[in-house]
């Protein structure tokens, strides 16, 4: 698609844009102006590759204008009319991609459990709200829109949602999903445990009005829980997504779910034998059922082709996963220097003492079922979910999945693609975000290096903007330096 003439434009500029850029900008809390790095009604940047989120190939040379919030123009450099006055920013070297649209984030940490002697983990489970340092670390790594995938305080989520809109704390755009809908024998007493189907409608509804955005069931759940939860939820069109055991992915697909957590390779269990209805199997048969399926064969087809017929999204969460597998993820300096000294300590004790190298042959085989997913016309969205052992972190863990999914088999293109509109398709939010056009919000990256043919070059971000301005991404990483589960 051709892009709009630059020079037809830019006399329109601060006849439309300027004064909104400028109020913008001047409502921002000392605590968030810190961190702006690149503020000014017009912003132009040129001589820069564009990677525009679509699948396109990346368009070197351009010239992007940033005005009132919103991106004004792409096109040529050599075409390009600068407005007068403007911050014109050269970016030789540079790489500009949609702001990340992540699906599985949280804003809490699961890392420094509590454990016996033995190693087991100690009842009861608390999982720890960190709503300081995750905003910050999610914008520093690119993330411009999040969804929080099941909340263990969602007021605190809300509020921090709140604080972020109004300017008054750094962080993306965040959309609240509810509670866990989650049934007895839960590992985690913060959260609710549905009694039956009456109460999954008056949980929805009450959280609905509460302002979240979506719902997520969780593994306990039975089938006529989560059919009223989703029956509640789609009358106020919202969305209901799960990681799911007592439920089976074919038969959540059958309820009419949205979207599945995790990949199936990793989470489904249809396949386990003398499978008991609404009772989640151990993590043991789980793992042992999906060992032996083959994701060409039969089965795993039947249930792919279950999900995309029935438009079930899937969302990738490959780095929390990749925790499983011996010797991985490699480490990253500034991933170790966010966190607590402890929590440093307890990752790297844990991480020392993972499973058997069968994780990886499961891990490998999920990474083919993304794949295959997709080639086969489904939806695949991204998120890192930053729990498991503690070493998945907001921001650094988003870069990661990224990474994962070109180890997956997409070309770097596709998985960023993955990683920005389609999660924007699937919020509904694709006219507004996700990709780099004109009349589009100004949520980008700027990347010192070519992710499109280096994907590693993904960590190397240096300016995030947000509605149009810009802020520092290493000086967000500083900001939050040892306290990663602590606050």
């Amino acid at each position: 698609m051709r892009t709009r003439t630059l020079p037809l434009i830019c006399g329109l500029i601060f006849t439309a844009s300027l004064m909104s850029a400028a109020q913008s900008a001047s409502s921002l809390a000392p605590e968030v102006r810190q961190f702006v790095k690149v503020d000014a009604p017009v912003i132009v940047l040129t001589h820069v590759r564009v990677i525009d989120g679509t699948g396109a190939p990346a368009r070197a040379n351009q010239t992007v204008i940033i005005s009132g919030g919103k991106i004004q123009a792409v096109g040529d450099a050599g075409s390009a009319s600068v407005p007068p006055n403007a911050k014109v920013l050269d970016l030789p070297g540079y790489s500009l991609i949609p702001g990340l649209v992540m699906m599985h984030e949280h804003l809490f940490y699961a890392a420094g459990l509590a454990r016996n002697p033995d190693g087991s983990l100690a009842q009861p489970i608390m999982l720890k709200e960190v709503g300081f340092s995750f905003p910050r670390l999610y914008l520093a790594g690119g993330v411009t829109s999040m969804r929080t995938a099941g909340s263990l305080e969602p007021y605190a989520d809300l509020n921090i949602k709140q604080l972020i809109d109004e300017g008054k704390m750094p962080g993306p755009k965040i959309e609240v999903t509810g509670p866990y809908l989650e049934g007895p024998h839960s590992f985690f007493t913060q959260m609710h445990y549905l009694t039956g189907p009456d109460d999954a409608r008056k949980l929805v509804d009450y959280w609905a009005d509460q302002g979240v955005t979506s719902f997520k069931a969780y593994m306990n759940i039975t089938r006529a829980e989560l059919s009223a939860a989703i029956g509640e939820a789609h009358k106020r069109n919202i969305k209901v997504t799960g990681h799911l055991c007592s439920v089976t992915q074919t038969e959540a697909a059958q309820l009419g779910i949205d979207d599945l957590e995790h990949g199936p390779l990793f989470v489904d269990t249809e396949f386990v034998p003398g499978k008991q209805p609404d009772v989640c199997p151990s993590g043991k048969a789980t793992e042992e059922s999906l060992l032996k399926q083959d994701v060409d064969g039969p089965a795993v087809q039947k249930m792919m082709h279950a999900l995309i017929d029935r438009h079930v999204a899937v969302t990738s969460t490959l780095p929390v996963f990749e925790l499983d597998v011996p010797g991985r993820p490699p480490l990253r300096k500034e991933v170790l220097d966010s966190m607590l000294p402890q929590a440093e300590i307890n990752y790297l004790e844990a991480r020392a003492s993972r499973p058997s190298p069968e994780t990886g042959t499961l891990f490998k085989k999920e990474l083919q079922f993304e794949h295959e997913f997709v080639k086969a016309g489904g939806l695949l969205l991204a998120g890192c979910d930053p729990t498991g052992i503690g070493g998945v972190l907001a921001g650094f863990g988003d870069q990661r999945e990224i990474e994962l999914l070109v180890e997956a088999g997409f070309t770097p293109i596709e998985a960023i693609h993955i990683a920005t509109a389609n999660g924007a398709q699937y919020e509904g939010q694709l006219q507004h975000i996700g990709t780099i056009a004109a009349g589009k919000q100004a949520d980008l990256v700027l990347i010192h290096g070519d992710p499109s043919t280096n994907i590693n070059d993904i960590e190397k971000m240096d300016t995030v903007f947000k509605d149009g301005i810009g802020y520092d991404s290493q000086k967000l990483i500083e900001s939050v330096r040892g306290t990663v589960g602590l606050f």
